[in-house]
């Protein structure tokens, strides 16, 4: 059965890794939560988050690994050598990866996005540019590069765009979830309330 993880990070975008369990686990996907270096991983507006587990080799287990982002906790995915290890090895392995917002900065640095199709935060991609210059910046909402197996999204307003492309990337159906949770209703009326 597909099963997928969502790192939280001290200082992490809360919604943008909610939004992620929250349309996967509507669909019936197991979606665990887990804290980088524990299980209580404290939001960057202050929203505490209990995980189911702490970020441990299991994270090779999973069908898809999905970053949130964040300054403050991309920057903490970033620099955790650990967790660096393990989604280069995933990278190896073929298995698919996710990270929205800030977050991709960490694959940059990881050199997963090697050649790969990716999008980032407004600003931030100075910065994958420079850890991986042979990545390949977009502007779109989403950006799912099927041959690097890499998913990538911009900002909190696209976490259940993301959230969709993760559950579509993996082969599920959304019609009928897009539809209850009024996503359709939202693409289709958005600009009525700008």
């Amino acid at each position: 059965m597909t099963k997928v993880a969502v790192v939280f990070a001290d200082g992490c975008e809360e919604v943008e890794g909610l939004s992620v369990v929250d349309v996967l686990r509507r669909l019936g996907i197991p979606t665990d939560m887990v804290g980088l270096t524990s299980r209580d991983v404290m939001g960057d507006h202050k929203i505490k988050l209990t995980c189911d587990k702490v970020v441990d080799d299991s994270l090779l287990d999973y069908d898809l690994v999905a970053f949130p982002g964040g300054m403050t906790g991309s920057a903490n995915l970033r620099d955790n050598q650990k967790l660096r290890d393990l989604m280069v090895k995933r990278h190896e392995n073929g298995q698919w990866d996710a990270a929205m917002c800030a977050a991709p900065r960490a694959l940059a640095r990881y050199g997963v996005l090697a050649d790969a199709d990716y999008t980032i935060f407004p600003g931030l991609d100075s910065e994958t540019r420079k850890d991986e210059p042979t990545g390949n910046f977009k502007e779109d909402i989403t950006v799912t590069d099927q041959k690097h197996k890499i998913l990538t999204s911009r900002g909190p307003a696209t976490a259940w765009a993301f959230a969709y492309a993760i559950a579509e990337t993996l082969g599920y159906d959304t019609k009928d979830l897009k539809h209850g949770m009024l996503y359709d209703y939202l693409a289709d009326n958005i600009q009525n309330s700008l």
